[in-house]
């Protein structure tokens, strides 16, 4: 059913401002923009998925749902939404996994050098059915995707992190009713936690649950990002000159990787820069 990331939603209330904070983090410039159901928002295409920002421009459906969430939460990661082939057919077997599907919403919009024009229609799941997490379907279209901002620009996303309340309910949902492939369920209690990996064509999905916290039917949460770079130290180099407070580079979990945090509080997002010990080629 589900093929691919298709892309991540963010909230914000200054739309320019979380915009200008992502194309220095990203290395790359934002030309889609787009109005509608009450939303002003931005897209950002990368190599495997898209970011999608969006503030609250009027009234609608979907501007009282980011106005509630911002309400409640404030700024910061508000949905996912995953790339299927043919919404319609998604939608009949979501809904004979217990998943029923609200119609679908269309994002409408245009590049501001090219008026070429793009509608995104998505259709969400019921939060009371993911867990508190908000997350959709959507038909995977991506342009611009291929598009590299060279070796110092974040290229792709390698994971998002979800913090679960339930890990046992988070494989239910993630691995039984979506189909995800899990691939690691790691129990370390260095860390404190226990981590399960879903792979979603090239990104992982990865459930959190911290070993203190027992389990219970709290709501999950969409925490964090964590984003690829070709080459680790000249992104790294690239967003200190350009004034992002970024942490120094260290040793990454995953073996063969380095990584650095960025500190900055303009990206809204808990954020991770993933880039390998090789040198670049």
């Amino acid at each position: 059913m589900i093929h691919g990331l298709d892309h991540i939603v963010l909230a914000t209330r200054d739309l320019d401002a979380a915009v200008g904070a992502y194309e220095t983090l990203l290395g790359r410039r934002c030309d889609w923009r787009g109005n509608g159901d009450g939303l002003a928002y931005a897209w950002f295409p990368l190599l495997n998925v898209s970011l999608l920002i969006v503030a609250p421009s009027g009234s609608g459906t979907m501007a009282d749902w980011i106005e509630d969430r911002l309400n409640v939460a404030g700024e910061g990661l508000a949905g996912a939404v995953f790339a299927v082939t043919s919404l319609d057919a998604a939608q009949r077997i979501a809904g004979r996994r217990g998943l029923p599907v609200s119609d679908s919403t269309t994002l409408n919009l245009v590049h501001r050098a090219t008026g070429e024009a793009l509608a995104v229609a998505a259709a969400w799941l019921p939060p009371q059915a993911t867990h508190g997490v908000r997350l959709a379907l959507a038909e995977r279209t991506q342009p611009g995707a291929g598009m590299d901002g060279g070796s110092a620009a974040v290229g792709r996303l390698d994971h998002m992190v979800i913090h679960s309340q339930n890990p046992e309910r988070a494989v239910a949902l993630y691995g039984g009713r979506l189909s995800l492939d899990l691939r690691l369920d790691l129990t370390s209690t260095d860390w404190g936690l226990r981590l399960l990996y879903f792979r979603c064509a090239d990104v992982i999905v990865e459930i959190s649950h911290f070993l203190a916290t027992r389990a219970s039917d709290d709501p999950d949460v969409l925490w964090g990002l964590a984003w690829r770079a070709a080459d680790i130290g000249a992104a790294h180099a690239q967003l200190a000159q350009a004034g992002i407070a970024v942490s120094d580079i260290r040793p990454g979990r995953r073996p063969g990787t380095r990584v650095f945090t960025v500190r900055d509080n303009r990206a809204r997002v808990p954020t991770l820069v993933i880039g390998s010990t090789a040198a670049p080629r």
